[in-house]
């Protein structure tokens, strides 16, 4: 009796797909914590329906001996394919990309592979069954893929190779290191600063002088807001010293500090000394943030609340 090639493959293709679900959910549950519990579990699902479908069409029918070269030949391509395509379903969150072609493929290559290794005549049922089913497959992985691309969260939940971020660590890194040099002159040098929309800066801040000097960073607004709470507290006010911007400063008498700033927008910004009477002597400096962003760079920390 001749199978049913339809059957066969889809049949086939749980199988395989089951066995791979498992295996990645034992090779990889370390990483993938709780994801990997719903993959051995859809694995098992998978394998059984497979194999009891396998089980149900021996029942009638029989092997039939192929040549040990033929075997061969198509069996490497059909485990090329079947590689392919549930590889390509095990790592579908961790590599999108490239999993969108790789499933596709290996439905191609297993139903070559298949039909020609088993003697199946190639009919136009064959012919239809590759093409519909083989646009559905790829379909589906084109549209997994760009949701997964959409929906990072989804995406390398576990499992992948990469070394990724600890929890709890933001790494940034630094484009240049600006060195800024302040004294009792009151006065920045530089007192003006040309950065690019992105860029992350470091900036060593040297106090030449014999008393502290701040260094502080934000817009004219915030700037003249903070100042204001500055000669609150110096008048006795009980004001929390909040430098909303964040990127704020204290530097001692004869020391050096150093702070890294990422410049999210474009615009002017203004560096300032906001211990009272610094301001209002003129120790204040200017920032411009190009409009140019810088490529692959990341956006900044929200510096908003932190106190001084």
């Amino acid at each position: 009796m001749n199978l049913n090639f339809q059957t066969q493959h889809a049949s086939m293709l749980l199988k395989y797909a089951g066995i791979s679900f498992i295996s990645g959910a034992v090779n990889h549950g370390f990483f993938s914590g709780e994801r990997s519990l719903w993959t051995a579990a859809i694995g098992i699902v998978l394998f059984v329906a497979g194999a009891w479908w396998e089980h149900h069409q021996t029942l009638t029918t029989a092997e039939t001996p192929k040549s040990l070269g033929k075997t061969l030949l198509w069996g490497t391509l059909l485990s090329i394919g079947l590689g392919f395509f549930t590889g390509g379903l095990q790592h579908f969150p961790d590599s999108p990309e490239r999993s969108a072609w790789v499933v596709p493929t290996g439905f191609v290559l297993s139903v070559i592979a298949l039909a020609i290794g088993n003697d199946f005549h190639w009919r136009r049922s064959i012919t239809a069954y590759l093409l519909a089913v083989g646009a559905l497959v790829t379909g589906a992985s084109y549209g997994t893929g760009q949701w997964l691309l959409a929906h990072p969260e989804w995406a390398a939940g576990g499992g992948g190779h990469g070394h990724g971020e600890a929890k709890g660590l933001v790494a940034q890194v630094v484009g240049r290191s600006i060195t800024v040099h302040m004294d009792d002159t009151m006065r920045f040098m530089p007192d003006k600063i040309d950065v690019q929309m992105g860029e992350t800066v470091r900036f060593v801040v040297h106090n030449g002088g014999a008393v502290a000097h701040e260094f502080v960073l934000g817009t004219d607004q915030e700037i003249a807001a903070h100042a204001e709470l500055m000669r609150q507290i110096a008048a006795g006010k009980d004001v929390a010293h909040d430098h909303g911007g964040g990127a704020a400063l204290n530097v001692p008498a004869g020391a050096m500090g150093e702070i890294v700033v990422t410049f999210g927008q474009a615009g002017p910004l203004e560096i300032a000394c906001l211990i009272p009477g610094h301001l209002e002597a003129g120790m204040r400096a200017r920032i411009v943030v190009g409009t140019q962003p810088v490529a692959g760079a990341a956006p900044p920390p929200d510096m908003a609340g932190m106190k001084h």
